[in-house]
C-alpha cells in the first residue's frame, strides 16, 4: 500500500515533536535513529524535510517570528511547533507546490491545534507566501 504525503507529512510533525521534547527534557538523541524509528521505509521525503527543517531551524524560527503578531515561536507547543517549522520549510525551500505545501500544514493543525493556533499559520504561511517566496 502506497504512503499519501499526508501521512508522510505526519511522520514528520511526529519526528520533528519528539527532536523538541528531546531538547527541552536536556535528552541526547541521535537524528538518524529517531527517523528510523519513525519511518521503517527509508523515506526519502521524510529525511530530507527533516534534516532540511533542523539545519535551518534558527533561519525558520526567526521568519516566522517575523510575521506572528505579539507572539513568538519559543511560546508555541512542541507539535505547533513541528507543524510552523515543517509548513515555512516546505514552503521555502521544496518543489511542493505553495498551496499544497499550506493546505497540508493547515490540516495537520486541524488535527492536532486549536482554532487559534491554526489561524495564526494560516496568516504567518500567507505572509511568508505573499512576502518571501519568489514569484513563480
Amino acid at each position: 500500500m502506497k504512503v499519501t504525503r499526508s501521512e508522510l507529512r505526519e511522520k514528520i510533525m511526529t519526528i520533528l515533536y519528539q527532536i523538541n521534547v528531546y531538547r527541552k527534557d536536556e535528552i541526547n538523541y541521535n537524528l538518524e535513529d529517531v527517523i528510523k524509528e519513525n519511518d521503517k521505509s527509508n523515506n526519502d521525503f521524510i529525511k530530507n524535510i527533516v534534516n532540511g527543517v533542523i539545519e535551518k531551524e534558527s533561519e525558520l524560527d526567526n521568519l516566522i517570528d517575523k510575521y506572528m503578531k505579539e507572539w513568538q515561536v519559543s511560546r508555541l507547543g512542541n507539535i505547533d511547533k513541528a507543524i510552523f517549522r515543517m509548513s515555512a520549510y516546505e514552503l521555502l525551500y521544496t518543489d511542493t507546490p505553495k498551496i499544497v505545501s499550506i493546505n497540508e500544514g493547515i490540516e495537520l493543525s486541524k488535527k492536532y491545534s486549536d482554532e487559534k493556533i491554526t489561524k495564526m499559520l494560516n496568516a504567518v504561511l500567507d505572509e511568508i507566501l505573499n512576502n518571501e517566496v519568489p514569484n513563480e
